[in-house]
């Protein structure tokens, strides 16, 4: 079991970066779509990488509730099932993995990212995507902040379970 922790906390080690470097260019995006609010590209690519980013994380859940929780909400509210799960306690299981304010914050992004895979790209409004940007300044760094705690739980576990190192 070990192992599985060790690569659960490389891998969410390893996605941070990307999750930041996918909402830094949202927000570089947004900005320019204050100065050029009639140039649609920024728009499109503002909502492109808020779905990067969103994506990246949901892969990050879906691997701690495959591995550790053993058990992948399924239907067609599995998406929404599986950001409730990761802010819940699982006792002799794992601690939550973020915190139920993060993941409130997180279900606009969840819902935001829904619109965009089933939307043409000219319906995406930027007025619609503000109250987003609104929040990623404060959501980010503690999203960040929890997921490296996660991390760093998922590392002593791997350094004090038996078995193979």
């Amino acid at each position: 079991m070990n192992q599985i922790y060790r690569q659960l906390a490389e891998r969410i080690r390893g996605e941070l970066p990307q999750l930041e470097r996918a909402l830094t260019r949202a927000q570089d995006a947004w900005s320019h779509i204050q100065r050029e609010p009639e140039n649609h590209v920024y728009a499109d690519s503002a909502a492109l990488n808020l779905h990067a980013f969103y994506s990246g994380l949901e892969r990050v859940f879906e691997l701690v509730a495959r591995h550790l929780d053993q058990r992948l909400p399924a239907g067609p509210t599995w998406q929404r099932e599986l950001l409730e799960h990761m802010a819940q306690d699982l006792p002799a299981v794992r601690p939550a993995v973020i915190s139920r304010p993060v993941a409130q914050a997180l279900d606009q992004l969840r819902r935001f990212r829904h619109l965009v895979r089933n939307l043409y790209a000219t319906d995406l409004e930027p007025d619609r995507m503000a109250a987003l940007f609104a929040v990623l300044p404060g959501l980010w760094p503690a999203l960040r902040a929890e997921l490296e705690a996660f991390g760093n739980f998922l590392q002593a576990m791997a350094e004090n379970s038996p078995g193979q190192s």
